[in-house]
């Protein structure tokens, strides 16, 4: 119980913590950047005054022009720089009232085009719509998680190698979606990964063994008939959080900056909590000649509750990934029974 109550913790504070993280504003370096271009706007044509008068007065020299066309000449060149500061400068000032008006930086950008890149600095593709201001600095990204690999039990008091299941055909799919969100401001080494998982655990037991519902508990009995195929599946949405540590590459542009885990080592670590969506078993074998193809559903006595510890340990998307059930599988089983997975996961930006 008390590690059910530290992990709804966490899963509250990750919830809240975007939301936190979001109220410290991005666009006061947007502002700041602004204010510096304009003061640059100002000193390129102050320089450039001082060249074209620099440039007047070797005329004047020379005898070229007289040194009342000089002066006519330089008074031209002052209103021509100086016009060019207000115009410059106005553009420069209508930015920053706009994100000063809009904090939330919702407001549509003149461009209104489609960039797409493939291998990218960023990410492997990048398809970006330009009908928004870019952020000066994004904290929280987001992206595709899709991992699968083997599926196997552990049972109170004995080891894997006493499994009552195929190691290669017992397998686990899981398909979610996940946030990621920077901790510290001008640090990137510690991220939160947090989101949300449709997870696939199948088991296939050995020795032509089947599920079988007694009322008290679910036991693995030996099937009359001879199994071509008998798979038991437990469906679950659970909600991962993980802390992910690894060194990054800082990406500057003009008006904005990034940081990028591509090619770069990662280790995570975290929980998941959850409900179960479903279970199924399905069963084919023959009977008096006849194939027949059998799908039983129905809770089996298994918890509805989910909740593990899980891992990973990577280089740039891609990742060794081993997840644990800490809940067991059923409810009123004598025996213990806990899910076990390892497999490679994906991490699609």
């Amino acid at each position: 119980m008390r590690l059910i109550t530290i992990y709804a913790a966490m899963v509250a504070w990750v919830i809240f913590a975007p939301t936190l993280l979001a109220q410290e504003t991005t666009n006061t370096n947007s502002v700041e950047v602004l204010k510096s271009a304009r003061q640059d706007i100002i000193n390129e044509e102050k320089n450039a005054l001082k060249r074209d008068v620099e440039a007047i007065n070797k005329q004047l020299e020379e005898g070229i022009i007289t040194e009342e066309e000089a002066e006519k000449k330089k008074l031209e060149a002052a209103e021509v720089r100086a016009l060019n500061i207000e115009n410059r400068v106005a553009i420069i000032d209508n930015k920053i009232a706009l994100i000063e008006r809009n904090p939330d930086g919702n407001y549509a950008d003149d461009d209104d085009s489609i960039n797409i890149s493939i291998f990218s600095e960023e990410s492997v593709l990048d398809i970006t719509t330009n009908h928004r201001r870019r952020k000066y600095d994004r904290r929280t990204t987001s992206h595709l998680v899709f991992a699968f690999g083997l599926n196997n039990v552990i049972t109170e008091g004995e080891s894997l190698d006493d499994s009552e299941f195929k190691v290669g055909g017992s397998r686990f799919a899981e398909l979610g979606w996940a946030w990621r969100t920077r901790v510290f401001k001008n640090s990137n080494w510690l991220r939160i990964k947090y989101g949300f998982s449709f997870v696939w655990n199948g088991l296939k037991p050995i020795d032509n063994q089947y599920y079988v519902d007694t009322g008290d508990q679910t036991e693995l009995q030996v099937f009359p008939e001879n199994l071509n195929k008998s798979k038991f599946r437990i469906d679950n949405l659970v909600f991962p959080v993980h802390f992910e540590v690894g060194p990054s590459r800082k990406i500057e542009r003009e008006d904005y900056f990034r940081y990028s885990t591509r090619r770069k080592f990662k280790f995570g670590f975290g929980g998941y909590a959850g409900f179960k969506l479903g279970t199924r078993q399905k069963l084919k074998y023959e009977m008096n000649g006849e194939k027949i193809k059998e799908k039983q559903k129905g809770s089996f006595n298994t918890n509805n509750f989910i909740y593990g510890i899980s891992g990973y340990m990577g280089w740039s998307g891609i990742s060794l990934y081993c997840k644990y059930d800490l809940n067991p599988i059923f409810k009123d089983n004598p025996v213990e029974q806990r899910n076990i997975s390892l497999g490679l996961r994906l991490d699609v930006d």
